[in-house]
């Protein structure tokens, strides 16, 4: 019963973790850089570097919560749905995760120190025009790690509340 219960902490902390850091840096942290420093530049750094954090957090916190997780089924009712709704969203989860910090956000910062190098950068430079499409996905590949984080949460909780 205690590693059971240990493996359900160990879950709720992972998602706790990730969905609150997803939360704080989306609607705390990166609207507040931009509006208190004073460059775009600075804000953009920092930005950046919480980002890329916030993506091995995820990587780390959706491997501890499928291995907590299918342990815990195990020990719990002696077989696994390794197919069930929960582990498919934390898998998507991870899978997006990691596109967007190996692919999208490395491009992204890539495109910056170009961009920074560069003096005079017109509006319609293809670095910068780039840089923004990027940004549009990773906005939307980190409002869908949310939005799937909380269906994860809303599904671990109906799945408590049913077996008990």
């Amino acid at each position: 019963m205690a590693a059971m219960a240990f493996l359900r902490f160990l879950m709720l902390l992972a998602l706790i973790v990730w969905i609150g850091g997803i939360i704080f840096f989306s609607f705390v942290e990166a609207p507040t850089l931009f509006m208190v420093l004073p460059t775009t530049r600075m804000a953009g750094d920092v930005v950046s570097a919480s980002l890329g954090k916030l993506h091995w957090i995820g990587l780390i916190a959706g491997t501890v919560f499928l291995v907590c997780s299918l342990l815990y089924e195990q020990l719990k009712q002696g077989k696994l749905h390794p197919l069930a709704a929960r582990y498919v969203f934390v898998f998507l989860m991870v899978l997006l995760t990691a596109y967007s910090q190996f692919s999208i956000t490395s491009r992204m910062r890539d495109l910056r120190v170009e961009m920074q190098s560069a003096t005079n950068l017109a509006a319609n430079d293809p670095r910068r025009l780039e840089f923004d499409r990027l940004h549009a996905w990773s906005t939307r590949v980190e409002g869908t790690v949310l939005f799937l984080g909380l269906g994860v949460v809303a599904l671990t909780a109906r799945k408590e509340a049913i077996s008990n």
